[in-house]
Formats: structure tokens, sequence, C-alpha cells
């Protein structure tokens, strides 16, 4: 029995005095430090939460029962977890993999360490793909930046996470997802979409319950970012979704007021910004040696998710979110009633690291384009009040729209950078002129499927735009008459 070897090993016993939810009060344990893993009789597991003169808060981290009178033990170790490739395709619970004591494994990390340094952080240099239009053409992300992903409930955050992570796995992305206090058939869900697409073998997800103690919840976070820590060390690139940090929030402030911690704004405790900021700050990009002893690159790119109310930027959890990351897509619950999928404000969405990361073509492109939906929505706005539009102006409107009919793609469907690229060159070089938005949304999925099965137009598609310097260049490049790509373009019709 655990207990017993423990006790024995260092000598010190406690009783439970009284029990709070996920809290439990002891007293005895005179060494007990914070952080420290403590054992009941029943070998159940807690963490030291804080300790005073005459009692010691303990959070539980397991499901089993525990009464008043139970003995505790002390540990002399802190959480730790065991990680290795087994934990690929599976749908992991913190308790399988929480471990203290040594259990002969080399792979044993501990959850809470403090982040690395600037002088282990190298400059965000190579681009992050999501395979949405929208995000990759007008926000893009690069490889170790920190982008929160906010919105109102059910305005398919969770299913653009599901398409960055598939993007990602495809190109060998380790992959983690945390699941934070999540329904179960949404993690089933989840995992059904991972296994449908055969990225199992890149995707490590990790899932707490409502039903599970407050405490298995509030490690979660924690415990997928050490994942993610361990794989970067190896020099593998990682791309971590965190959903979501606000129900997380709540959790530590249910835990927080059990314990008897001074209320603060909207009744969460005053170190939340500290407890989020200690995690996020665990992803970037970093230096790392390599199998050979040479010095490599390794990033981890974050995506914490955070619900708004009633589209409340203003809220205490997501300002603070906000505040710690490198920009922030907003999901608009106005744009989801029209139908618009993803329901991405561009215009109250940021990306402060990102364009630093692309190319000279994209970055023009992300101008151009960026610039024209300005233009385009004030020009929208202004018909408002019923004026009469020049023909210029309709032109312009026309061509928004067909833009936006870019930017529609279902959220099951993920697009490659050169897809994007290629559906808006054609679009401003002229190519659908003639074609209204319903007629274009046709044409647009035909040429992503001959995109994806026509390995000739692919490679074209590639060349042409990797060798073009700048997006002039690029329009010239598809009327040209060596190019046959406009030409395969029009078999479609």
């Amino acid at each position: 029995m655990n207990f017993e070897l423990f006790l024995n090993a260092n000598g010190e016993i406690g009783y439970v005095k009284r029990i709070s939810s996920s809290i439990v009060f002891c007293d005895g344990l005179p060494g007990v430090k914070l952080s420290e893993i403590v054992i009941f009789e029943n070998d159940e597991i807690g963490q030291v939460f804080s300790t005073g003169r005459n009692l010691v808060e303990i959070i539980v981290i397991s499901k089993g029962y525990i009464k008043v009178g139970t003995k505790v033990a002390r540990t002399g170790q802190t959480l730790k977890i065991s990680v290795g490739d087994g934990l690929f395709g599976n749908i992991v619970s913190p308790p399988d993999i929480i471990s203290f004591g040594d259990n002969g494994s080399d792979d044993l990390r501990l959850i809470e360490i403090e982040p690395l340094g600037i002088d282990k952080r190298k400059s965000i240099d190579k681009s992050f793909e999501t395979g949405v239009t929208i995000v990759d053409l007008m926000m893009p992300l690069g490889m170790g930046q920190r982008e929160l992903v906010i919105g109102d409930r059910k305005t398919n955050k969770t299913q653009f996470i599901l398409q960055s992570i598939l993007t990602q796995a495809q190109k060998g992305t380790i992959c983690v997802y945390a699941a934070i206090g999540k329904k179960r058939t949404d993690v089933i869900l989840f995992d059904k979409f991972i296994k449908d697409n055969k990225i199992q073998d890149k995707v490590i997800t990790i899932a707490s319950y409502p039903d599970d103690p407050s405490g298995l919840i509030y490690i979660t976070p924690y415990i997928a970012m050490t994942i993610a820590e361990y794989y970067k060390d190896k020099g593998r690139d990682v791309f971590i979704a965190l959903d979501d940090l606000t129900a997380h929030a709540k959790y530590y402030r249910e835990i927080s007021l059990l314990a008897g911690r001074f209320p603060g704004r909207n009744s969460y405790p005053g170190d939340i910004f500290y407890l989020h900021s200690r995690l996020l700050e665990r992803a970037g990009n970093f230096i790392v040696a390599t199998q050979n002893n040479k010095t490599g690159v390794a990033s981890i790119t974050c995506m914490p998710i955070a619900e708004m109310v009633v589209g409340d930027f203003s809220g205490y959890i997501q300002t603070n979110l906000m505040a710690m990351t490198d920009g922030h897509l907003y999901f608009d619950r106005d744009y989801y009633n029209q139908g618009k999928r993803p329901p991405i404000n561009p215009f109250l969405s940021v990306t402060r690291v990102g364009r630093q990361a692309q190319t000279p073509l994209l970055r023009e492109l992300s101008r151009k384009l960026t610039s024209f939906m300005v233009s385009y929505e004030k020009m929208k706005e202004f018909m408002h009040f019923g004026a009469e539009l020049s023909e210029e102006s309709q032109k312009m409107l026309t061509l928004g729209d067909k833009i936006s009919g870019i930017f529609d793609q279902a959220s099951i469907v993920q697009r490659p950078y050169t897809l994007s690229i290629l559906m808006f060159s054609a679009l401003w070089a002229g190519y659908w002129e003639e074609k209204d938005a319903n007629l274009l949304r046709l044409e647009l999925k035909k040429l992503v499927n001959l995109f994806l099965t026509n390995q000739d137009f692919r490679k074209q598609s590639e060349n042409m735009i990797a060798n073009s310097t700048t997006f002039n260049y690029l329009i010239d490049s598809m009327k040209s008459s060596q190019s046959n790509i406009l030409q395969l373009m029009a078999e479609l019709k």
C-alpha cells in the first residue's frame, strides 16, 4: 500500500478535519510544502494548496471518496506526469498519467516549471498555416505565436481549432488538444473527427469533465502544456489548443472561494492573471538542442479559447487573456447569424507577430486585401443611406461580395496556402468577372476539387506562386500565354 510506504518514509501524519467540496482541510503534517503531493489512506491523492497556522488546505486531484478523519501522509514529491508516444490517438484523463515517486520511467516531467527566458527564445519567422482562407490571408499567424480565439458560445470556435489541427497534423506537427471541463459527447466527437481523418498518430487529447473534481480540471491545461514542452524539447513543432480558459478560470474561482480566498473582480481571485500568464508564457519559438548536440529551433504555437457573453469584449478573463497573447481572432455572433462560415470578424481581429513570418508576396497580398475589405465595408455602410452609386462603386461592391464568397468555408474543409492565394488572385485578375456570387461558389468548389486531384495543376500553381516576388507579377504570370493554369481552370466550365 503506497500510503504506508510514504508514511514510513516521511514519518509525518495528518488527519482530515473538514471537507469543502474538492478542498480538504487537515491538521498535522508540520513539514509539508506548497504544491507537494499528499496521499490519503485510501490511496487517493491531493496537492497542497496553501498552509496555515493550524490547517493545511489540499486540492483533491483524484476521483475517490474522502471522509473526515481520513489519515494523510506526505510524499515529498511534486506533481509529475508520465509522457510518451503511447498517448497518441487516445483520450487521456489527467489521473491516467499523473505520477509521483520513482516508477522507473525516464519520461517523468513536472507540470509546473518556470518559463524559459529570452536567451532561449528566437523571433518568430515561420508561418503557421490554419487551412482557413480568411485567417491565412488576412490575419496570418506564425509558428510560436499565442493567438486567442474569442467569441460567444456556439460560434464555431472549436470547428476552427479542428481545421487548424487537421492542417498542422497533415504537415507533421504534433497537436495537443486540452478539453477543460468539456462534455463527454463533445470530446467523443472530437476523437471521432481525429480518427476519421486518420491523424491520430499526431494528436494527443487531454480531457477533463464537469463531474471531475475541480482540482483535476484546474491542472488539465498545465498537463497539456507539459506534453507540448516534452515534444518541443525533442525538436518537434507543437500546436496546442486550450478549450477553454474561461471555464478553467471559473473552476479556479470555485477552488479559491471554497478555500476562503478573498474575492476580487467578478469574485475571481487576485492571482488569476498570474495563473494564466505563467501558463501561456511557456509557449513560443525556442532554441533547443538536437541529438547531434547542435542547436535547432522548435516552437509551441498556442491557441487558448475564451468565451464571451453577448459580444462583451470587456469581460475580466477575456481582457486578461488579450493582454498576454499575441493577438486574437474574434468569432462574431452577428456574422454567424448572417450565415458566414467561419464567422470571423477581420476588422476586430488582431495578429501582432504573424505578418513578420510572411513572404513578401503574402505580405503585399494581405495588405491589399485588408485595404480593399475596409473600403468595401465603408461602401456597404454608405449604401444604408440610399445613396446612388457610381459604376466604379458598384464594381467594388460586386468584387467585395465575391471575395466574401471566397472566405466562406465549411467547417470540415481546409485549404492549403497555395489554393487560397490562387483563388484570390484569379478573382482579382477578373477571371470570374461575369459570374454572380452564387455561380462563383460552384466554380470555387470545382477549383478546390481540381487543385486537390490534379497533381500537375497543383504543382504548376505552387511553382508560379513560389516564383512570384510581387502581387502584380503573380497576376501577370496567371495571364501569361506560357501558363496553362487559366486554361485548366477554363475547362471547369
